[in-house]
């Protein structure tokens, strides 16, 4: 019969045709989609429609993870410590610590945006009980910190207060200076009912020592005419011996001051230089007065000391201390 062949009709024929043509496309398809004929695709958590496929194969491949992300605090240490301001540290990536050396002073300046101070109390200073921040640097801050320095005066000195987190070692006393950090993380410098604490926010902690060094960014007038009387107690009635600080400036960055051999006057002068508008001293004498910078490796951080001659602390504040300091810790 005409139009027939092995039995198989034409309409039949085209019916097959069409079967192939639809086979063909829908193979097609399945190569657009970046799928496998006879292989399922996973079974996603919400199903994905055709053309949402087909426009995540058309948006261009998101570019690649960087090699090295950038780490949460990076500190280094130059080997010479320039009279500009150098970086130390940064936290994620922004710069949050400084160094600089003027006239035999070294200055270390924290953005508090980035970085937060922690006030400890030392095993003889105040006792190993009872405090948040003890005497060496908890494993809550080890990954965090990027420098520690010496407090103030032993706490039998005269003119002098401390309490942290609700715990009194030395009752507070009006008019002293003092360092007060609130419960925010932010830290002031003033004078005790007389410039600090803000009244909206609530203190933490507070180390008082003394009068204020700096104020309205003048030198306590003192500084000349009262060094031992005023100033503290030196190892051999010494004018000119090993001094630390700690100023803030009008946009609420630290500053710490500290080298061997400084007189009051001094100290105050480098502290105002570097843009302090208050300022309270802290410990005295070589023994006493120390700062570490803290490089982070794998086997956990590694102390290097800032000041060029220092003394230094034994353990370097990662081991118990006996006297009260301060370290300084990323956000």
């Amino acid at each position: 019969m005409l139009g027939a062949s092995n039995g198989v009709h034409p309409d039949r024929r085209l019916g097959g045709l069409a079967v192939v043509v639809v086979v063909v496309v829908l193979v097609a398809a399945g190569a657009l989609l970046g799928t496998e004929v006879g292989r399922s695709e996973p079974r996603a958590a919400h199903p994905v429609s055709t053309a949402a496929r087909l426009a995540r194969a058309a948006k261009p491949a998101s570019a690649p993870a960087p090699a090295h992300p950038v780490p949460a605090l990076s500190v280094t240490a130059p080997a010479h410590t320039p009279q500009g301001w150098t970086t130390v540290a940064e936290v994620h990536g922004q710069p949050a610590a400084w160094l600089a050396q003027r006239s035999g002073v070294t200055l270390m300046r924290v953005d508090q945006s980035l970085v937060h101070v922690t006030l400890h109390a030392g095993s003889s200073d105040g006792g190993v009980t009872g405090w948040t921040y003890g005497d060496s640097i908890t494993p809550r801050e080890i990954h965090r910190v990027l420098a520690a320095v010496n407090g103030g005066f032993k706490l039998t000195y005269r003119d002098v207060g401390f309490m942290s987190g609700g715990h009194v070692a030395v009752a507070l006393k009006a008019g002293l200076a003092s360092i007060v950090t609130y419960t925010d993380g932010t830290t002031d410098i003033g004078a005790w009912r007389a410039g600090v604490p803000s009244a909206s926010r609530t203190v933490f902690s507070v180390l008082q020592n003394q009068r204020l060094l700096v104020d309205r960014g003048v030198a306590a007038a003192s500084v000349s005419n009262c060094i031992i009387a005023c100033w503290g107690e030196t190892i051999g009635s010494r004018t000119s011996v090993a001094r630390s600080a700690l100023g803030i400036t009008a946009n609420g960055q630290l500053v710490w001051a500290a080298g061997e051999s400084l007189e009051p006057a001094a100290l105050a002068s480098a502290l105002i230089g570097a843009g302090a508008v208050r300022a309270i001293e802290l410990d005295i004498n070589p023994d006493w007065v120390a700062g570490y910078l803290y490089i982070h490796r794998p086997g956990g951080p590694s102390p290097v000391p800032v000041v060029p001659g220092q003394l230094g602390i034994a353990g370097k504040l990662l081991e118990p201390y006996s006297r009260d300091f301060l370290a300084f810790v990323a956000n």
